[in-house]
């Protein structure tokens, strides 16, 4: 009788026992996906020295210690690009594992769910499978959804979201720009202004710059010129122009604020503030959110602003930074003959070359010592995320992605963003797993790799299956399989912006590049084919020889030498971009509009093959 006591208790623990190590293998792995803005890939060390053999920018002196300790731990994709050289765009790619050309969203056009093509996404589909979701900072998703009266209204795509306006609105910022208010120092306005943006002191006081709000209100007509000195700012201006203390993209100058307490700072404060207060609520200014559950999964996003202008360097990174000098990049006014009116159009509109060289040297030196400051926040985040992940003993996932898009310092004698150029386009991704198995420490994958993949890499390591039904929609491809070689090989990447430059679309192999104008005009729906026919001059084609010139200033479009080349990538391109399941929707104003068209006259065209 005792043994058989014994024996049963025994079974009893081994039975509790095993079935504590099956949850805990079943377990699905916390997530947190970093995003930052406008960064270049070269502002990191390890991408420098797996790209070029070394550790320095061709321009000169970085920092990245941080983000170099996360390629350490974990796999670098070191050939990743964008699939939209904007903001929005490409942020919609990420979040829904899609071609623009596929969503339809190609722009900075509001959009919503009601287009028989639209899919959830991805922190709506991990909702879907027991995550909690949360974000902090920038989001650039702009998704609305409609009210029973046909009015739409923002989509919360995350169940706890600290958006970036909502910390300027509580002073928990540095700077805060394009917000629109009729309240101001408690008076109320009878205009509402929509020109403002602001600057606000370690004492949390607002310092407003606004044209609009001086016209109502003179006592603050004095502002824009002492916080242009006060904060050394350093604005585009046009060729020809003066610089404005109103308007114009800060490229250079000193944050209000120390380090930790800027608005990039904030938003690695409240994430873990999220993680800290585990079921009990935490305050940010007046707003009140409710913490991580630490019983169910987390989905963690963080959008960090930096780089993005203004360019606003803690004073202790600034001062740094100035004492290296910097190798400007060098441009003649005669490689303007090559470029494409679509990209010609960018170059002149953020041209940067007519400014002096101290300017430059200004706008260098704070753009990079702007990445040293948020590498050190990255670098907080992921670590906080660990200590709360294997504090309570669970798998986590960091996606580290090294900008929406890059940046160009003169580059093409140009700033911003917008064009299909390397710099512009080329953005690595690290991945740091508990599981080292499926994302090795210390792994490079050269291999290509795109911003679609994110979400499929995301959903698989949280059990799912990505090969049914439900998420055939996906356009991207689980990382873990490429590193296990399961996945097909891309011969090429592709991509396609509308902002700014216009419709156009891109295709690059480990050799070329070449880039097309798609559409004769931005209206959606219409001469969806025009670029099947158009002239090889209408098309204005960019094709550059990336093994002979890697910076890309010799456009060799209507070189005969390439004209078997620019074929062959032109009809795979346009195939693919305009009749793989095409989708263009009129979005109308704030996203209210439901039309869409659909092409498909090639399916099956991107197969991931492309020999030259």
């Amino acid at each position: 009788m005792i043994l058989a006591k014994k024996l049963s208790l025994f079974v009893l623990v081994f039975t509790i026992t095993s079935l504590k190590t099956v949850e805990k293998e079943e377990q699905k792995p916390n997530i947190l996906y970093i995003l930052t803005d406008d960064q270049r890939y070269d502002s990191v060390k390890t991408f420098n020295k797996i790209l070029h053999e070394r550790e320095m920018s061709t321009l000169g002196y970085i920092e990245s210690p941080e983000v170099d300790k996360l390629a350490k731990l974990g796999t670098t994709f070191i050939n990743t690009y964008c699939q939209a050289t904007g903001c929005a765009p490409s942020r919609a790619s990420m979040h829904q594992g899609r071609y623009p050309f596929r969503s339809g969203v190609y722009e900075f056009e509001y959009h919503n769910s009601t287009p028989k093509h639209m899919k959830p996404s991805l922190p709506e589909q991990l909702a879907t499978i027991g995550y909690q979701t949360f974000h902090v900072g920038k989001l650039g998703y702009r998704l609305k959804r409609f009210k029973k009266n046909g009015q739409v209204k923002d989509a919360n795509v995350y169940q706890t979201d600290i958006s970036f306006r909502a910390l300027g609105k509580e002073g928990l910022t540095d700077y805060s720009g394009g917000g629109w208010r009729n309240v101001i120092d408690g008076v109320t306005y009878d205009k509402t202004i929509k020109d403002l943006s602001f600057f606000v002191t370690p004492n949390g006081e607002f310092e407003y710059i606004s044209k609009q709000l001086i016209a109502q209100n003179d006592k603050y007509a004095s502002i824009p010129k002492i916080v242009t000195e006060k904060y050394d700012l350093l604005r585009h201006y046009k060729k020809g122009q003066k610089q404005s203390i109103y308007k114009g993209m800060i490229l250079s100058g000193v944050s209000p604020q120390p380090a930790g307490k800027t608005r990039d700072g904030y938003y690695a404060h409240f994430l873990n503030e999220y993680l800290m207060h585990e079921n009990n609520e935490f305050n940010a200014g007046k707003l009140t959110f409710k913490g991580v559950n630490p019983s169910k999964p987390v989905f963690a996003h963080i959008g960090f602003d930096f780089p993005h202008t203004p360019v606003l360097p803690p004073a202790d990174y600034r001062k740094r930074f100035q004492k290296h000098t910097y190798k400007i990049p060098e441009f003649k006014e005669s490689e303007l003959q090559g470029i494409p009116k679509q990209m010609k159009r960018l170059v002149e509109n953020k041209y940067t070359n007519h400014m002096s060289e101290d300017e430059l040297q200004k706008m260098i030196q704070d753009y990079y010592a702007f990445c040293a400051y948020g590498d050190r926040l990255v670098g907080k985040a992921a670590q906080d995320f660990i200590n709360y992940s294997e504090k309570h003993q669970q798998p986590w996932m960091i996606i580290y992605v090294c900008g929406d898009h890059g940046w160009k310092l003169n580059e093409h004698g140009a700033t911003s963003k917008f064009t299909p150029w390397e710099l512009d386009s080329h953005n690595p991704i690290i991945v740091v797993s508990s599981d080292k198995k499926k994302f090795p420490a210390g792994k490079v994958v050269k291999k290509f790799t795109e911003f679609v993949d994110i979400a499929p890499t995301a959903l698989a390591a949280a059990g799912e299956d990505i090969t049914i039904e439900k998420y055939s929609y996906l356009d991207g491809i689980d990382m873990a399989k490429t590193i296990s070689g399961e996945a097909p090989v891309r011969d090429y990447i592709l991509g396609e912006t509308h902002a700014v430059i216009g419709p156009r679309a891109y295709i690059r192999t480990k050799e070329y590049v070449l880039s097309l104008k798609t559409r004769p005009s931005r209206k959606e729906g219409e001469h969806m084919k025009w670029a099947l026919t158009a002239s090889w001059e209408d098309l204005e084609p960019a094709l550059y020889d990336t093994k002979k010139d890697p910076e890309e200033k010799n456009n060799v479009a209507f070189d005969p030498t390439y004209n078997a080349i620019a074929k062959k990538m032109k009809d795979k391109l346009l195939n693919i971009v305009l009749g793989d399941n095409r989708a263009e929707v009129d979005w109308q104003r704030w996203g209210t509009g439901i039309e869409a068209w659909y092409s498909d006259f090639a399916i099956g065209a991107h197969d991931y093959k492309l020999k030259l």
